[in-house]
Parts: C-alpha cells; structure tokens; sequence
C-alpha cells in the first residue's frame, strides 16, 4: 500500500525524522486497513499512498518535532476520527500512553479493530468531549490534548483544555489562515496560555501547530454544553 521502504525513509529523513523498518512496516498495515474499511464507513478522504504518507502519517509525527512531549507522557486526542494524530505517535513513540475519544461509535469501532491489528495498546471513548471532560476521571488526568480539526481555535481550546493537567499541554494543529489571536480570551479563561506557534510547510501545504500550556486549573463551568457553545464562543 505505501511506497517502499526506502521511499519512505527518504520522505521523513527531509523532515528531520527517522524511520525504522519496524515503525514503516506498521504504518503500512495502518494504511492499508484504513483505506479497505474506507470503503464501508467514510474515515477520510486521504487514500492515496503519498498522500497518506505525508498527510497522514509524517505530519502527525511531526507533532513530536515540534512541542516537548516527554516518553511515557499519557494523551488523549480529541475527535481523532480515524487516529489522528495520536495513533502514529503511538507507533512512533510506543511509550505513549494514548486515549481515542470521537463522539461517532463507527470510528471508535474502527480503532479498536486498528489498535487490535496494529498491537498496540489505547484508550477508547465514544462520547462528545463537553461530556466527556466533566467526568472525573478524565477531567485535567492527562498531560496532552491534541486535535487536529478545522473548527476554530477558541472552540478547540473550550473542548481540550479541560481534560489537560496544570503543567501539562494543548496542542493544536491548524491550517496556516486562523489568527490564533482571536482564541487567546478562551485561552486563558480556560487556565491556558499560547506558549509557542511554529510555521511549518509539508510538501506544497503550510501548517500550523499551536501550542498552550496549562497555567491553571480550569474553572468547573466550562467546558459548557453543546448548544451554548454553538450559540456563542468565549
């Protein structure tokens, strides 16, 4: 399914990235699941083996290059759809403890199935983060939140910032146009603080990571439920 290892070695080498045998032979069994179970549930529109490459595989990796994320740090990727970014860090860095949290059954049943195939060992929850971020038992457990979506950065923030502990981090990945500025209020009413944003281009496309630390504890009204936050972001 991907191109040949040597390809592919080559591809992250540009990027700054090893790529072992044992790593590439995994994202090939992730590609090729991914694009079969395609067919049947719609997890993305990427099926293209380059395109899976880089837009799939190497740009997630390169949330490793880009922040501080220790080994053995605990993550939970917020509506991670078909797994990404957190499922190739996992791959990547196996000491990862990763947390899968979608609000659509289907892709959470398609992770679990991918996890299965892929050996490795992650988190499962179906449900909507507003929910989610209340309960105890994720609510600021986990050293990194990430997503890697199009909604706007003060509604990402309202969504991953409450499940991140004080010291830990939010990380966004973005598309190069949205000023980050405009989620700065969210930002810090949520405990954070844009701590770092790095420009970076993967083949033809520019991108955006964002980073936010987490300075203090969320306050316990947010994050609000699902139709105050569609009437009106912070």
């Amino acid at each position: 399914m991907l191109p040949n290892y040597d390809f592919c070695a080559e591809q992250f080498e540009k990027y700054g990235l090893e790529l072992t045998e044992t790593v590439y032979k995994k994202f090939d069994i992730y590609a090729n699941f991914l694009v079969e179970y395609n067919k049947n549930v719609n997890l993305t529109a990427i099926t293209e083996p380059k395109e899976i490459l880089f837009k799939h595989f190497i740009d997630s990796v390169l949330m490793l290059k880009y922040t501080d994320i220790s080994d053995n740090s605990s993550i939970i990727d917020v509506g991670t759809g078909a797994g990404f970014p957190s499922v190739p860090l996992k791959i990547y860095n196996d000491s990862l403890n990763i947390t899968l949290l979608d609000s659509l059954n289907k892709r959470i049943t398609f992770l679990e199935q991918l996890c299965d195939k892929l050996d490795i060992e992650a988190g499962f929850i179906h449900g909507r983060a507003e929910d989610i971020s209340k309960l105890p038992e994720y609510r600021e457990k986990f050293d990194v939140s990430c997503a890697r979506a199009v909604a706007n950065m003060a509604l990402l923030s309202e969504l991953c910032i409450p499940f991140v502990k004080v010291g830990g981090m939010f990380v966004a990945m973005k598309g190069p146009n949205e000023d980050i500025s405009l989620g700065n209020n969210a930002v810090s009413l949520l405990g954070g603080n844009v701590s770092h944003e790095t420009n970076y281009q993967l083949e033809d496309e520019q991108r955006k990571i964002v980073i936010v630390s987490k300075i203090s504890q969320t306050p316990t009204k947010y994050p609000r439920n699902s139709s105050q936050i569609k009437k009106k972001t912070l």
